[in-house]
């Protein structure tokens, strides 16, 4: 639903991350959904995309980890497969860990991505 008020076509065209090498959590992302990178800009950055949906990573030299769960998250990834035992061996082989606080019992899983980011993985839902 939309406000009369909001310009039509408005859409989300990418979520930007950032973490000390962009281009490797560009990489491990892709890896993760099956995705390309697409664009890549030097040193700076490296955009990943479905073909509708695009992540661009960034490199900050100044970067640093939430400290989760003790530091409240701004935003996360939320990933679902129709596998989730076989996606989180896959995640864990790409280098994902696996933290030991778990709150989502049966419902998710909570991972680390290579940079310290939290993101869940849970199973695709009808």
């Amino acid at each position: 639903m939309t406000s009369k008020n909001t310009p039509q076509g408005a859409r989300v065209k990418c979520a930007a991350f950032w973490a000390h090498d962009g281009k490797a959590l560009a990489d491990f992302y892709a890896a993760a959904l099956g995705w390309e990178v697409t664009q890549t800009f030097g040193d700076t950055a490296a955009m990943i995309s479905d073909g509708t949906t695009a992540y661009v990573f960034y490199t900050a030299a100044s970067f640093e980890a939430p400290s989760w769960p003790a530091d409240e998250l701004v935003f996360h990834l939320d990933l679902s497969f129709d596998d989730v035992e076989a996606a989180e061996a896959h995640l864990l082989s790409l280098g994902a860990t696996k933290p030991e606080h778990q709150p989502g019992g049966a419902h998710w899983t909570v991972l680390f991505d290579p940079s310290g980011q939290p993101f869940c993985i849970s199973a695709n839902r009808p």
